[in-house]
């Protein structure tokens, strides 16, 4: 089962929980992943903002300036989550750890992952990830 497209600005979940979208804006060079979600006073249920690395590595959040509660997904570079940190308290400065080998981080609204079923494990599918060694390719046009 695959969504009908695959597309920059759409990520795809799925689990044995079900299938969720969210439509998303990328982040994927140094300013706008420094910039995330700083200052916005709401996100639509359905939004996001997926932020991509240039090869996998450790990467850790911090809420600081952001003013909604968020939940983090974690995903490796086939587009697995590895880790999913609910609820980030806004305006926090803690340092929120990913894990090692971190390729893409998934932010939607706090309580989201919890309310839909997202788990660990769960896949993603987005035309960032390498499409040859994805868990879930994006489909050949």
């Amino acid at each position: 089962m695959a969504f009908a497209d695959c597309s920059p600005d759409k990520v795809s979940l799925r689990g044995d929980w079900g299938q969720a979208e969210f439509r998303v804006e990328v982040a994927d060079d140094a300013q706008e992943r420094a910039q995330g979600l700083m200052f916005r006073e709401s996100m639509p249920k359905s939004a996001g903002m997926i932020f991509f690395y240039p090869r996998p590595q450790k990467v850790g959040f911090w809420m600081k300036n952001t003013l909604i509660p968020l939940d983090m997904l974690f995903v490796d570079e086939a587009g697995t989550v590895q880790r999913i940190h609910p609820n980030a308290i806004p305006g926090d400065e803690t340092v929120i750890l990913g894990g090692d080998d971190v390729l893409a981080v998934l932010e939607i609204n706090g309580g989201m992952a919890a309310a839909m079923g997202i788990t660990v494990g769960s896949q993603m599918q987005h035309p960032e990830f390498n499409q040859k060694n994805a868990v879930w390719p994006c489909e050949a046009e």
